[in-house]
């Protein structure tokens, strides 16, 4: 049986490099062998053990790669074909799917734990950190890569820049509006991207680290707040002339920037939630204006599938957004540890780290 290297979760604590067999394909899959990939904080929370999966599981869920193997049930597609797949993955055929929520396919519970929705590759199937990945349901989650775009340029899509825009898009941004993004990690740049090119007139970044505050500047920013330095509910509400924003995208997921982002909200205001939260969110009463503010909070979960890939791969192949700055370190498969060391520690201004097999 051929054998190929994955990134295995162990225990809480341990993700090592170990060996696998390359799985079969079914008649509506697809086996992809990767040619890059990344680590993801939702990886971190999984490695902290603050998301339980099973031990034995390849991580990672952010794929570019070339078919290796079609089922023989798939078309449209080619073996040889460079390609992506969502991070989440859609059947296209359940309730969720049908209903419009192919995020929540496969939503369900597990030891206690709610799923996160239809998120499978590194949770609940096989991840895409190793050498070849099994995609479900071929047909409904992969794109193919312009040949004009490198890995790294569309390295993003899969994750990233899909759960970034969603914010925005949750959010119901329309033009003219004022929006605040706390955090400018890679999911809050991509937000702020997403904010820009919904027409938002002014837009408010929460960022203490200087590198990450340049890069969103260059994302759509006008105003990136250190909070280090000061209050950004303050600084915001200032300078609104105390309107408050239309629009807050909370991209850390904790209690003190989910707060603050419903702290700068105008009456009638939106809180998009992007967040993995690791304990429980408590809403302060004057904060939530004690249930009389007309006030929305929403959540997102990644968009996966075929055709938000392509609008994905559309827009960063027309220039509109340019997520390679993201790529901060390059690492080959083998040195996935130190790569999960670095990443995890937030180490030498990393964003987003490369994985190539």
């Amino acid at each position: 049986m051929e054998k190929m290297k994955a990134a295995i979760f162990i225990e809480p604590g341990k993700i090592v490099l170990g060996e696998k067999p390359v799985p079969d394909v079914g008649p509506l899959d697809a086996l992809l062998r990767i040619t890059t990939t990344t680590i993801c904080g939702t990886d971190i929370h999984i490695l902290k053990g603050e998301y339980p999966v099973q031990s034995g599981l390849t991580i990672g869920h952010e794929p570019v790669g070339v078919i290796e193997k079609l089922g023989s049930a798939v078309k449209g597609f080619e073996e040889g074909q460079r390609v992506i797949a969502g991070a989440i993955t859609p059947s296209g055929y359940s309730n969720a799917s049908l209903y419009g929520c192919g995020a929540q396919c496969g939503a369900g519970t597990r030891h206690g734990w709610k799923h996160i929705g239809g998120w499978r590759f590194g949770n609940t199937i096989d991840g895409a950190q190793a050498e070849y990945l099994l995609v479900p349901d071929a047909m409904a989650n992969l794109a193919q890569v312009p040949e004009a775009l490198t890995d790294e340029q569309v390295l993003m899509c899969p994750d990233i820049l899909s759960t970034g825009f969603a914010g925005a898009e949750s959010g119901k941004i329309r033009i003219g509006d004022f929006v605040a993004v706390f955090a400018q990690g890679p999911i809050g740049l991509c937000a702020t991207a997403g904010a820009r090119l919904m027409g938002a007139a002014r837009i408010f970044a929460v960022e203490a680290l200087p590198e990450r505050a340049a890069i969103s500047h260059k994302m759509g920013a006008d105003h990136v707040i250190d909070f280090s330095q000061d209050d950004p509910v303050e600084i915001i509400m200032e300078l609104t002339d105390g309107r408050g924003v239309d629009v807050a995208i909370e991209a850390l997921g904790r209690q003190e920037t989910f707060e603050a982002a419903l702290r700068v909200l105008r009456p009638g205001g939106t809180l998009s939630s992007l967040g993995v939260y690791s304990g429980d969110l408590k809403i302060p009463l004057d904060a939530f204006a004690a249930g009389l503010g007309d006030n929305r909070i929403v959540t997102t979960l990644c968009p996966g599938g075929k055709e938000r890939m392509r609008r994905l791969l559309s827009i960063v192949n027309s220039g509109r957004v340019d997520t390679e700055p993201l790529v901060t370190h390059h690492f080959s498969l083998d040195d996935i540890e130190t790569a999960y060391d670095l990443f995890g520690h937030q180490r030498d201004g990393v964003l987003k780290v490369a994985i190539r097999p």
